[in-house]
């Protein structure tokens, strides 16, 4: 075989890892690269802006738990797709993203779009690799795809200066290293189940990526036979099906009151996959007392908050398949604790009218739960829209959310191309806001071009409606920087070839949404509804709020994390 430029090498060492697709906005930094997926069996994916290329292969990752591969050119291209880079790091998500960077002997020399790839990323990624000896193709691209699903996992940046891509790199790929799997003690599990069976008041707080179906039915239904509720961190609400005895809803942002509370009674919380973060804990306010084990590949335990009385470096898969016997771990506990929380989510579930004109959010996804599949994939982006799908519609295996939970707005769309690339046989539906769609719409016009069919719900409510919620709270009466102008999203879609419906009253969801799911097209219903209306419990908790920073008692009840912020 005749010998490989730096930038073919690298596509078939990506081969060897068994990627499947790359996401990228074309530069003439990497062009190499480019030639050698011509030929390659990688579906090359073209985005319309770097920031959508990135949240795709986000996506992608966080359905299939290989690392999502996306490519931009250096400097603007860079810039756009820091986004991603900054989510999958906070989100704890692998990431690859090659860059491409000027010619070698041009650094230093303020060169067309030239910049500091290690200065920008150093800060947001595992590691920061520069390609300048092309012998080192492929065992770059092996080490940064082992980095990258290593320990607490995460975002490795590889810099790709276009004069090393062309030079012959010689022929050979290495073999993929298998990363290492972390066995929790027969001793650590003994102590759990002790602690476990002790617990009056134990909780299960499931979260992070790396959750399989089985690993999650497996947890859920230990769980219930073990009488411990189980609940979930902020955008993992998929790790555990939500038709278990043992489901309890989620933490975070929009979580309900009554879970907020049961926090603050555990005597026992046990971490699996996440960590004790500030969304999860309301800003470190709760759950800080109790006994905390945590079951966590990261042996550093980076952004865990406060006690940790155990400690089993494990993985989600390598956890489940090594629980005690859930006799040893339920001791004398009834299932009174289990089912009490369980029947507060059950009530929290239970889709609500929201008044106001326009759509009736609550009824709306109430109707949008009823009608999916039980295989519905959901993405979302970030903001006041997102809170009623969080609330109201469930998920039944892993695998079927993808949402920043470090807050990026513009993410819904793109996962959703790419969740529909991925799974074209499921439904997927994106959950986004004015503000939020129109981030990264026009990553739509990626899925036009593949044939891809995701729905897409845009809630119009004319502005940026966290911040609006905030604003009142704070600056009551004096509305600023949050008003949206926005175009017919319905018209928009139908450009592309689409189905698009705009809805203006409940009454017309219902049919609108049997139309865009027998289309068989990609999708959009516009629902206008009325800009007063926040999302479920956020006026009690802004009412409640006003009164703590007054130094009020108020009737109200205790203050719901419902606001999400938008960066």
């Amino acid at each position: 075989m005749a010998p490989l430029s730096a930038g073919h090498l690298i596509v078939r060492q990506l081969e060897e890892h068994g990627v499947n697709r790359v996401y990228t906005v074309p530069g003439e930094s990497f062009l190499d690269v480019l030639d050698g997926l011509h030929d390659s069996p990688i579906r090359t994916v073209v985005c319309r802006q770097e920031g959508g290329a990135g949240f795709m292969a986000l996506a992608e990752s966080r359905l299939t738990g290989l690392p999502g591969v996306a490519m931009v050119t250096r400097g603007p291209g860079a810039a756009n797709a820091m986004i991603a880079v900054h989510t999958a790091w906070q989100d704890a998500t692998p990431l690859v993203l090659f860059v491409g960077l000027i010619p070698i002997a041009d650094r230093g020399r303020g060169a067309f779009q030239e910049f500091s790839l290690e200065g920008w990323f150093s800060t947001t990624a595992k590691r920061v690799m520069v390609l300048d000896d092309e012998r080192r193709a492929a065992d770059t691209v092996a080490e940064a795809m082992h980095l990258a699903v290593s320990g607490r996992p995460g975002p490795v940046v590889i810099g790709l200066p276009e004069d090393v891509l062309v030079r012959s790199a010689g022929t050979g790929t290495v073999p993929p290293r298998t990363p290492a799997s972390a066995q929790p003690a027969p001793e650590d599990i003994v102590e759990l189940a002790g602690r476990l069976a002790a617990a009056e008041r134990p909780l299960l707080i499931v979260g992070g990526d790396g959750w399989s179906a089985d690993d999650g039915e497996r947890l859920a239904a230990w769980a219930a036979a073990a009488r411990i509720p189980v609940a979930a961190d902020f955008r993992a609400y998929d790790a555990v099906p939500h038709t278990s005895p043992a489901w309890s809803g989620w933490l975070g942002y929009g979580r309900a009151d009554t879970l907020a509370a049961r926090l603050d009674e555990a005597d026992l919380l046990v971490f699996i996959g996440c960590a004790r973060t500030d969304v999860l804990s309301d800003g470190y306010t709760r759950g800080a007392a109790a006994a905390t084990i945590l079951v966590l590949s990261d042996p550093e335990a980076t952004g865990h908050a406060g006690r940790i009385d155990l400690h089993l470096a494990a993985s989600p898969a390598v956890f489940t398949a090594a629980l005690p016997e859930a006799a040893a771990a339920r001791g004398h506990r009834d299932g009174t604790w289990m089912e009490a929380l369980a029947a507060d989510q059950l009530r929290f579930a239970v889709p609500l009218p929201d008044g106001g004109s326009g759509v009736d959010l609550g009824l709306a996804f109430g109707q949008l739960e009823d009608r999916l599949p039980d295989d519905r994939i959901l993405t979302y982006g970030a903001g006041n829209a997102t809170i009623w799908g969080a609330r109201y519609l469930s998920h039944h295996g892993a695998g079927s959310l993808v949402g920043p939970r470090n807050g990026a707005m513009g993410l819904a769309v793109p996962a959703a191309v790419a969740a529909a690339l991925l799974h074209p046989d499921r439904p997927v539906v994106a959950i986004c806001g004015d503000g939020d769609f129109f981030m990264n719409a026009q990553e739509l016009a990626v899925a036009a071009a593949q044939g891809a069919a995701p729905l897409v719900i845009v809630v119009d409510n004319g502005g940026y409606g966290t911040i609006i919620a905030h604003q009142r709270r704070h600056y009551p009466q004096r509305p600023s920087g949050t008003a949206l102008a926005n175009p017919d999203f319905a018209g928009w879609i139908r450009s592309f070839g689409g189905h698009g419906e705009r809805v203006e009253e409940t009454a017309g969801f219902g049919p609108a949404l049997e139309r865009a799911l027998n289309s068989g097209r990609l999708a959009l219903l516009h629902l206008v509804t009325d800009p007063a209306t926040m999302a479920p419990d956020t006026a009690n908790a802004l009412t409640q709020a006003a009164a703590a920073a007054a130094g009020r008692e108020t009737d109200a009840e205790p203050v719901p994390a419902a606001l999400e912020g938008i960066r």
